[in-house]
């Protein structure tokens, strides 16, 4: 949800620009032509920059407690140590200070507020940068003791990726925003930063994604116990193979007791 609105509305707001003429607004400079993400969301569609700015952040780290929560359960590969779970903290601390700075920076806009909209744009890129260098530590870590499992792979280099574009970019944008000769330049490497950082938003699906198949894995099982439990009461407690239909499927019809389901394993 939070990749699609954040998507949605940087779309929104281009599509609005262009359709308008392209027009120049009182926050661009002189020679500027291009216009900053944040001189749109400063003019008639801010509400929509403020309502897609706090949408995007607050479900961005719902995900990542939801990520912490799963792992503490066994729902997705757990933390197997102390430092890791101190990584995990950490880099959830980092996204909200990633956070405040988006939702910030659409408040105090660039008309009205230019050094402390720079400064929140400065707190959101590094807010969110640093968290993704935490979680690339800890899923290096669970990579020692999980080697199997691809979707952490995956996610790590994925996000290893997402941290040297996006400082290698941000790098140009701060070079080329404090020239009044490179504010298109600047201009053009705003909206593509904004554009890796919905990639980034991706990333934490996959992450996710192990969790809701194992969910449907277990909700699958828990059927095949209640057919087995039915088929053991009216006849011999085998299924139609011959076999005993599912493990615990008799004890479950003699006990009235749910099995338990077992712990995650396609992480």
């Amino acid at each position: 949800m939070s990749c699609d609105f954040y998507a949605g509305m940087l779309l929104a707001m281009f599509i609005t620009w262009e359709v308008e003429g392209s027009p120049r607004y009182v926050s661009m400079e002189s020679g500027q032509r291009i216009a900053y993400i944040s001189d749109i969301g400063a003019q008639g569609l801010k509400p929509l920059f403020i309502a897609g700015c706090c949408v995007t952040t607050v479900f961005l780290d719902l995900s990542f407690a939801a990520e912490r929560w799963l792992r503490h359960t066994g729902r997705l590969a757990k933390n197997m140590g102390v430092a890791e779970k101190v990584l995990s903290g950490l880099a959830i601390i980092f996204a909200v200070a990633g956070t405040c700075g988006l939702i910030l920076l659409s408040i105090f806009d660039t008309v009205h507020h230019p050094r402390l909209h720079d400064g929140f744009l400065l707190l959101f890129i590094a807010g969110y940068v640093i968290s993704a260098i935490f979680i690339c530590a800890e899923y290096q870590r669970l990579g020692v003791h999980f080697r199997q499992h691809r979707v952490l792979r995956a996610s790590f280099w994925m996000k290893l990726f997402f941290i040297l574009v996006e400082i290698a970019l941000a790098a140009v944008f701060i070079g080329t925003s404090f020239t009044n000769r490179h504010q298109n330049i600047a201009a053009v490497f705003e909206w593509v930063i904004a554009l890796i950082f919905t990639f980034y938003v991706l990333t934490l699906f996959v992450d996710l994604l192990p969790a809701s198949r194992d969910h449907q894995k277990v909700a699958n099982l828990e059927m095949g116990h209640v057919d087995g439990a039915v088929e053991g009461h009216q006849g011999s407690g085998y299924g139609a193979n011959g076999g005993q239909g599912f493990d615990g499927a008799a004890d479950w019809a003699a006990t009235g007791q749910r099995p338990k389901p077992p712990m995650a394993q396609n992480y």
